[in-house]
């Protein structure tokens, strides 16, 4: 009998929300094999399996490939599908920001209060009880876009996940990168490495590779750039959003920057929005930009306003942010007081936010948005 996944995924065909993709076939396959797997009931196999008990040991799957190619929309399905009364679905950053934060509990906590987080009080190394706690509450873990950039996640990745594979923990994950290809160049990547060797072992490996991009299709069948902020556009705008983002629930992402956090509170993935306002009213600079420009791969930017003379630092602060995106390939979608030409026409550099015009122009235009990123 096909998976629940599997029939999904055909529905969807046939009902015309989904477009035939060879490239998304093994994935399918995959997903489906682990939907059997994890509803498998009985003891491991064979004579010791029989003797020991406990549920089968299953092999997770780890999705990696080019954004846009549908990896998310293959895991908001698996996750729906998937009869696991124990999983759990998160962003990857939101996932290990709790990691940090349930270990700092455990090495500031007396023993009482580690008692009532963690069930336990003994010892200093956190990361046994840690796995533990986060075991007790899914079996399954879905993570969408594993990338790993800080060193303190590097360093406790390959102990965290060594904990919880043996808790028969299993993941299902998509990346841009295959594991091989994880915190490339990074500090003290040796002690890394194992990590790396825990996912090609406990996970089935798929690339999914098509040549499609469909969040480009998207963006590229649409404008990028609202205004006025009438209606029309707003719901434009909203839309647009909606589609590219998928059923996940938007998270905060957090960037550290010259040792402080940078925070996006709209982020799905490699989705991210921010108001004029957040970005360009407060006192960010070229490093926090270019920190979200390498991050995400589109930034939403809603109520540009058309800028006077006083506000010449958010207008220097705009061109920044602009600079940081082309550079970086990262694409935007803008609600804006005016088109690029009307937004800063007297000020402070306003002869030098011309180039930023021009820049504003391209970045929506088809060839710009089709080129690969930096």
């Amino acid at each position: 009998m096909p998976s629940k996944i599997s029939r999904a995924y055909q529905k969807r065909l046939a009902d015309g929300r989904l477009t035939p993709d060879p490239s998304q076939v093994p994935v399918v396959e995959a997903l489906s094999r682990l939907e059997i797997e994890l509803a498998r009931k009985g003891p491991l196999g064979g004579l010791f399996g029989g003797l020991l008990g406990g549920p089968p040991e299953v092999r997770g799957v780890y999705l990696w490939g080019p954004p846009g190619r549908g990896k998310s929309i293959l895991m908001d399905l698996f996750y729906a599908c998937v009869p696991e009364p124990r999983k759990k679905r998160a962003h990857f950053h939101a996932f290990m920001a709790r990691v940090h934060g349930l270990m700092r509990q455990w090495r500031e906590g007396d023993a009482a209060a580690r008692e009532a987080v963690f069930g336990q009080s003994k010892g200093d190394d956190p990361i046994a009880p840690v796995a533990a706690l986060i075991a007790s509450e899914a079996r399954l873990l879905c993570f969408d876009e594993l990338q790993v950039t800080d060193i303190a996640d590097a360093l406790i990745l390959g102990r965290l996940f060594e904990a919880l594979f043996e808790q028969k923990v299993v993941l299902a994950v998509t990346s841009n990168r295959a594991p091989d290809q994880l915190y490339l160049n990074g500090i003290n990547r040796e002690l890394f490495l194992p990590f790396v060797d825990l996912i090609e072992a406990r996970c089935e490996v798929v690339s999914v590779a098509g040549a499609r991009d469909w969040r480009l299709d998207r963006l590229m069948g649409d404008r990028v750039w609202f205004a006025p902020p009438d209606e029309a556009a707003r719901a434009g705008f909203e839309a647009l959003w909606a589609d590219l983002k998928g059923e996940q629930e938007e998270c905060p992402a957090h960037l550290k920057v010259l040792g402080r956090d940078v925070v996006i509170e709209r982020t799905d993935g490699g989705l991210a929005r921010a108001t004029f306002a957040q970005l360009c009213g407060s006192a960010l600079g070229p490093q926090d930009y270019l920190a979200i420009a390498e991050r995400f791969q589109t930034l939403f930017v809603e109520d540009i306003p058309v800028l006077g003379a006083a506000k010449q630092q958010e207008a220097r602060r705009f061109v920044t942010l602009i600079d940081a995106l082309y550079e970086a390939g990262t694409r935007l979608v803008a609600l804006a007081g005016a088109p690029p030409e009307a937004l800063y026409r007297k000020g402070v550099g306003a002869f030098e936010f011309e180039r930023t015009v021009s820049r504003l122009n391209e970045m929506a235009g088809a060839e710009w948005l089709a080129r690969e990123r930096a």
